[in-house]
């Protein structure tokens, strides 16, 4: 089992979130973030000037798939996420050791 950390514009959730449900998965756990990464921020204009928004509102995503779904996950999650522009976000895949259902007590890919 992998799991997948994405972190990605808030407006594309929705498309994210479609683009893993077509391919069967379901559970996932999204959180409110914000941070930058390369464009590091954005300048706005307001009535007294300039200002500059370095940490910038995201989501993170949360996804725990099987080792093979792992490439089909990652794509799905980059084509929804993608705009092409700087701060499109990034994909993280880890390592996972087991999973236990809490309800039923089941583990391993059971459990996911």
């Amino acid at each position: 089992m992998k799991k997948l950390e994405a972190i990605i514009r808030p407006e594309r959730l929705d498309r994210v979130r479609a683009a893993l449900a077509e391919m069967g998965v379901f559970g996932m756990t999204v959180t409110d973030a914000v941070g930058r990464g390369r464009e590091a921020g954005i300048t706005l204009q307001w009535r007294a000037g300039d200002y500059k928004v370095e940490l910038l509102p995201k989501v993170k995503i949360e996804v725990v798939v099987l080792e093979e779904d792992v490439g089909k996950a990652v794509n799905a999650i980059v084509r929804g996420a993608r705009t092409g522009e700087r701060g499109d976000g990034k994909v993280f895949i880890l390592p996972v050791e087991d999973a236990i259902r809490v309800r039923t007590g089941e583990d391993g890919d059971n459990a996911i």
